[in-house]
């Protein structure tokens, strides 16, 4: 009988998704602090002046409960836990994707595709419809509801994607432009969807340069992370496949006596 019988090595995966999200992490978190805070300092700044033009401490009082060093650190912490979160979603995603092939089969491009989408699902595609705001937008007694519209997108990109998914696999057999544009069509679509959500329903009241480079750096952000985790992950899959291919050791000769 032919095929692949071999049980799908799932522990060595979730060991290289562990790696390769704590990396992912590492590097989003100090992305964020070399590039991402001095935005975050200058929307600190606002919203403290905001505050205080309308006889409220509340903004003072958050910054002698953690000093922005600490907040600076507690930054790059909480991205490494967030990364190793997702690397093990991740490989266990992969694993799933491509547990009736063999193990160690174009584990690069794999895993850059699987970033690409997960980036697509999670991160751009949610994010065209609700922009990240800087801290201390937004009105206390709606943020249940932006969180369920923020859920709602992230449900929303993740089917679409399932959707390209089995869409590229019914259309295995036909000319890659016809793959690519109907998988593009997919994306196209389910961007749409995102768009018949309600819209957020709080201002920004912050400047527009300001806001756009918050936003963007939110973006990067994402990017980081997925490009890393894909690009680590990957790689060590190719380690993986190097050391599997690699013929077993000859046994030693008895020497003479």
């Amino acid at each position: 009988m032919s095929g692949n019988t071999s049980p799908y090595p799932v522990l060595p995966t979730l060991g290289r998704g562990l790696l390769a999200g704590g990396v992912a992490g590492l590097t989003t978190g100090l992305f964020g602090l070399l590039l991402a805070e001095p935005v975050m300092d200058r929307a600190i700044r606002l919203e403290e002046e905001r505050a205080a033009g309308g006889g409220h401490d509340h903004a003072h009082e958050a910054e002698e409960l953690f000093s922005r060093s600490t907040q600076y650190f507690g930054l790059v912490v909480t991205s490494v836990v967030v990364g190793l979160a997702v690397g093990v979603f991740f490989a266990v995603a992969y694993a799933l994707l491509h547990r009736r092939s063999p193990a160690h089969e174009r584990p690069w491009p794999r895993a850059m595709a699987l970033a690409g989408a997960g980036f697509l699902a999670l991160s751009l595609l949610p994010g065209l419809r609700y922009p990240a705001a800087p801290p201390g937008v937004g009105d206390g007694d709606t943020v249940s509801e932006r969180q369920n519209l923020w859920l709602a997108a992230l449900v929303i990109g993740v089917l679409g994607m399932i959707l390209a998914h089995v869409v590229r696999q019914r259309l295995a057999d036909r000319a890659a432009p016809v793959r690519q544009l109907a998988v593009t069509g997919v994306v196209v679509a389910t961007l749409g969807v995102l768009f018949l959500l309600p819209g957020n329903p709080d201002e920004v009241p912050v400047p527009a340069t300001l806001l756009w480079d918050f936003r963007v750096l939110s973006i990067a952000s994402h990017a980081v992370l997925w490009a890393t985790l894909g690009a680590v992950f990957g790689a060590l899959g190719l380690r993986a496949a190097a050391r599997a291919a690699a013929p077993p050791p000859a046994p030693a000769t008895a020497s003479a006596v």
